[in-house]
């Protein structure tokens, strides 16, 4: 006879193992990743994101490969090909290439582990740029960010690939040298801006003393205008005047002719208003005159030779 507690036991076992094994079979891989599946150690498939079923204790899950972007920073030195220490820090940013099944297989499968993929990563990329800047002088480093950057690029693409990778970016952050050369750099720095201002200097004060000498001379010109112009102004008078003067004396010696009267007594008038005139305005204290009869008759007729001659000259030109 059959017991029937142990039927009951025995089916209750079972439906326990079979609900264990149904849990076992469910498997969930997060947004973002891929699930590698392997039976007993060899590739079988992917599992994408979701709830997917496996044979359990049989497809086991080998690894779970991230297809977000990661990013890693950087710090490593190089030199240059004029013997210059050259400190790097960088960040670089990689993702998976695809999320085909032949790109998720070389990611699983082509390194031992996490770790050794970051090694050579690292590694490979450091020896891209130190080669680059070995062909370099110190003094190009600075300016050649982007150089270096698209070097790594077409250099590290190639070995990425192959890996199942993708570099998405590379920044470099900081470029550093030694201390000595840092030093000289900012010195080189400083002379160049004081020379700059030096040069700025010079060229302001040429400036300035080029406009002034044109000021000067543009007043020296205009003065000398104004002198010439009063020059003549004051000749022109001078010969009005002594037209005048002519003209005056002229028809004073006339009238006295047409009044039967020496036309002397005219030079002898002006002759003491001249001895006048200068003891007035004269600054000496001693005039010297000839007061003889001879010296005065002398004198005289002179200034009547004089008178003649201007009379001469105010008919030639009313002529």
């Amino acid at each position: 006879m059959i017991d029937i507690d142990t039927i009951v036991s025995g089916n209750l076992i079972f439906i326990l193992l079979l609900i264990f094994l149904l849990f076992k079979s469910f498997r969930t891989v997060q947004q973002g990743t891929i699930a590698v599946v392997t039976v007993f150690g060899k590739y079988r498939r992917i599992l994408r994101p979701g709830l997917t079923l496996t044979i359990p204790f049989i497809e086991q899950i080998f690894r779970r490969i991230s297809t977000q972007n990661r990013s890693v920073e950087l710090e490593f030195q190089a030199v240059t090909i004029d013997q210059a220490n050259v400190y790097f820090k960088s960040m670089l940013l990689f993702s998976v290439i695809d999320a085909e099944e032949e790109t998720v297989k070389k990611v699983a499968f082509k390194f031992i582990d996490e770790k050794n993929l970051m090694q050579a990563l690292i590694r490979t990329i450091e020896g891209s740029i130190r080669s680059f800047v070995a062909t370099k002088k110190q003094a190009e480093v600075l300016s050649l960010r982007r150089e270096i950057v698209e070097h790594v690029k077409d250099q590290i693409d190639v070995h990425l690939e192959e890996w199942g990778y993708h570099l998405q970016d590379l920044q470099i952050n900081d470029i550093t040298f030694d201390e000595a050369i840092m030093r000289s750099m900012s010195q080189v720095v400083a002379s160049n801006n004081l020379k700059a201002a030096a040069e700025n200097e010079g060229q302001a004060l040429l400036i300035t003393k080029t406009k002034a000498a044109e000021a000067d001379g543009n007043a020296i010109k205009i003065a000398a205008e104004a002198e010439r112009e009063a020059a003549q102004l004051r000749g022109q008078g001078v010969a009005l005047f002594r037209e005048e003067v002519a003209k005056g004396m002229n028809n004073a010696a006339r009238e006295m002719q047409q009044a039967n009267l020496d036309t002397s007594m005219i030079m002898f008038s002006m002759w003491t208003e001249a001895i006048k005139n200068f003891a007035e305005y004269g600054k000496g204290n001693v005039i010297f005159l000839d007061g003889s009869a001879d010296g005065m008759q002398k004198t005289m007729t002179q200034m009547m030779g004089m008178s003649t001659l201007m009379a001469d000259k105010t008919g030639d030109k009313k002529s």
